[in-house]
C-alpha cells in the first residue's frame, strides 16, 4: 500500500479493549483525538503529533475477560501511558462521562513542571495525565 504524501509519523500506542467503542470514547474525550479510522477490529485516533489505537480484543478471548463493575484500575500492569493535557479538570469530566476515572485533585503532585494525576479507563487501563503548570 502507499502512504499518502500528506503523512507524518506520529508517536502513539495501541490499547487492546474489550469494548472498543466505550474505550475509543474515554480516549476521543479525554485527550481530544479524532477519528481518523473506524473499522470492526480497530479505531485510529489522531490528534498534534499522538496516534493510538484502539483495538478490539476478538470476541472468543474476550468473552473470557471480566471487567468489574465499578471498574478495578489494574495495578499490575507494567505499562501506563503518560499525556499531556490542557487541563485536568476537563478530563476529570471527559473521564467520568465515559466510564473511566481520574484520581482526586489533591492526589495530584509536581513533576517537571507539571500537575500530575492518574486515573483510568474504562478497562481499568491506567493512564496518567499531565497538565503544565
Amino acid at each position: 500500500m502507499a502512504t499518502p504524501s500528506n503523512f507524518k509519523v506520529q508517536q502513539g500506542c495501541v490499547i487492546f479493549a474489550k469494548n472498543k467503542r466505550r474505550v475509543s470514547a474515554f480516549y476521543q474525550q479525554t485527550l481530544g483525538l479524532a477519528v481518523v479510522e473506524s473499522e470492526t477490529s480497530h479505531d485510529l485516533l489522531r490528534a498534534d503529533g499522538c496516534e493510538m489505537v484502539i483495538h478490539a480484543i476478538p470476541r472468543k478471548i474476550a468473552a473470557d475477560i471480566r471487567i468489574a463493575k465499578p471498574v478495578e484500575p489494574r495495578e499490575d500492569s507494567p505499562f501506563k501511558p503518560t499525556f499531556v493535557v490542557p487541563d485536568l479538570a476537563a478530563v476529570r469530566a471527559a473521564a467520568t462521562k465515559t466510564g473511566g476515572y481520574l484520581k482526586p485533585a489533591d492526589g495530584a503532585w509536581h513533576f517537571r513542571g507539571c500537575t500530575v494525576l492518574d486515573g483510568w479507563d474504562p478497562e481499568g487501563n491506567i493512564v496518567q495525565f499531565k497538565q503544565p503548570d
